[in-house]
């Protein structure tokens, strides 16, 4: 539930438009960056429950956000995107957790992610089989879980 391993040491706060916010900039940070286009259509928002390491569910509001969306850049530039981001963000306190450049439909591009200051995740991806639907590369964020401000945490 929490990035200690204190069930209850104390969760970051912020409301749940802002975490969307955030990871709308920051996925479009992440385009940028790599000089691509993002589909705005394909956007997805998942605000999930957040579950300990003994299956609880608190019912104090926290929460954690996967947010993703596509960009309809070529195969062909898959790798370039994935090694400038790798190189790019681990300058910025993300640690490379899952790294593969793209080759085929069955080898493709990956890039993942978590700064190791607030635990935050993103991941750059080949998704689509390219033989049923189109490849197209994915940008996504994972908050860690959070509290909304004025929530009293529940203790465990």
């Amino acid at each position: 539930m929490s990035r200690s391993d204190d069930a209850n040491t104390p969760l970051p706060r912020m409301e749940k438009d802002a975490a969307l916010k955030w990871a709308e900039d920051y996925t479009a940070y992440m385009a940028r960056i790599t000089d691509v286009e993002l589909t705005p259509s394909t956007a997805r928002v998942h605000f999930e429950a957040c579950v300990g390491a003994n299956d609880e569910v608190a019912e104090d509001g926290r929460y954690s956000l996967f947010y993703y969306v596509n960009s309809p850049a070529p195969v062909t530039e898959h790798t370039r995107v994935v090694k400038t981001l790798r190189q790019e963000l681990s300058k910025q306190g993300y640690e490379v957790t899952g790294y593969r450049e793209f080759k085929d439909a069955y080898e493709s591009a990956v890039f993942r992610a978590a700064n190791k200051e607030n635990s935050y995740r993103v991941t750059a991806e080949t998704v689509g089989s390219g033989k049923t639907k189109p490849q197209a590369l994915s940008f996504s964020v994972r908050t860690p879980c959070m509290l909304p401000p004025g929530a009293k945490q529940q203790q465990f």
